[in-house]
């Protein structure tokens, strides 16, 4: 085996992460261990050079790893997030500059129509234009049973995930150019659901329907639709989903790798899917699951 070849296995932390909860949202600072977004990693190569990119969600986990995987590509990056997000968003964009690119962070919550509506145009105003959408913004928590999922807890993860998903994606399409991509962070739940995440699974699933469609009435604009549909991925959201100690031990360990993944390993499916590389991509759904089947 040669330096650069790794055996995925024990490439990253095992699992068995300690006792740990937050408040929603999750913060990257209270998190053991820290996830890593590969900023000591992730090497760019040019595939993204001059592109415009709009992330929600941007500040931390699967968010920040892909603004950083993007800068490092030479793209110019926008991401949004919470407002009690906003230091995990300025580490975001610190990376983003660091990279010599334009980064800036737009804070509000994407339950807010005007809110999910006006990032877009604030992206084309700050970047000069927008060419890559990633819909990422998300919310989860965990569910006793079916019989206890309050209706104010059933809305803010629907208005999160769905909602604010449309908003933004209804104004993005009208500035998007042939070449642009729209990239939405699905997930495995929505192919194999927890009952503990009735809710947020059903959102995974919908949105999966929401790429098949919308790749057919923006492929004769030349404008692809993918997503991402991840595995068990160590980020600020896990801790603060509500799981006990029990669940966070086992966290991820029963992949066929093994282990729960870390936002830098989903960074790449992300530039793939944005780049020329997946120019006759869309539609698709690109599992990063550690080998757990759709």
């Amino acid at each position: 085996m040669t330096d650069t070849q790794l055996d995925p296995r024990d490439k990253h932390p095992e699992g068995g992460f300690p006792d740990q909860e937050q408040e929603q949202p999750g913060l990257t600072d209270k998190t053991t261990p820290e996830p890593d977004h590969g900023e000591e990693t992730y090497v760019g190569a040019g595939r993204l050079t001059g592109r415009r990119a709009l992330i929600t969600g941007g500040d931390s986990g699967i968010g920040r790893a892909v603004a950083i995987a993007f800068a490092r590509e030479g793209a110019d990056v926008a991401i949004v997030h919470l407002p009690e997000e906003q230091e995990d968003a300025d580490d975001t964009v610190a990376q983003i500059r660091d990279a010599e690119r334009t980064g800036v962070s737009f804070a509000g919550d994407v339950r807010d129509e005007g809110f999910a509506t006006s990032i877009v145009d604030d992206a084309v105003d700050a970047l000069g234009g927008l060419d890559i959408v990633v819909l990422n913004a998300a919310y989860q928590k965990d569910r006793e049973d079916l019989a206890s999922l309050e209706t104010e807890e059933f809305d803010r993860v629907f208005k999160t995930n769905l909602y604010g998903m449309l908003f933004t994606a209804r104004e993005a399409v009208k500035h998007l150019e042939p070449g642009s991509s729209i990239i939405v962070t699905s997930s495995v739940q929505a192919f194999n659901p927890s009952p503990g995440l009735i809710d947020y699974a059903m959102t995974k699933a919908a949105q999966v329907a929401f790429v098949k469609a919308l790749a057919q009435e923006l492929g004769p604009k030349g404008i692809r639709v993918n997503a991402v549909a991840p595995g068990p991925i160590w980020t600020p959201l896990i801790p603060a989903t509500g799981w006990d100690a029990e669940r966070l031990a086992s966290f991820g360990t029963d992949t066929p790798l093994g282990r729960p993944g870390q936002p830098a390993e989903l960074a790449g499916a992300y530039v793939y899917l944005a780049s020329e590389a997946a120019s006759y991509v869309s539609g698709a759904v690109l599992p990063v699951t550690g080998g757990k089947a759709l």
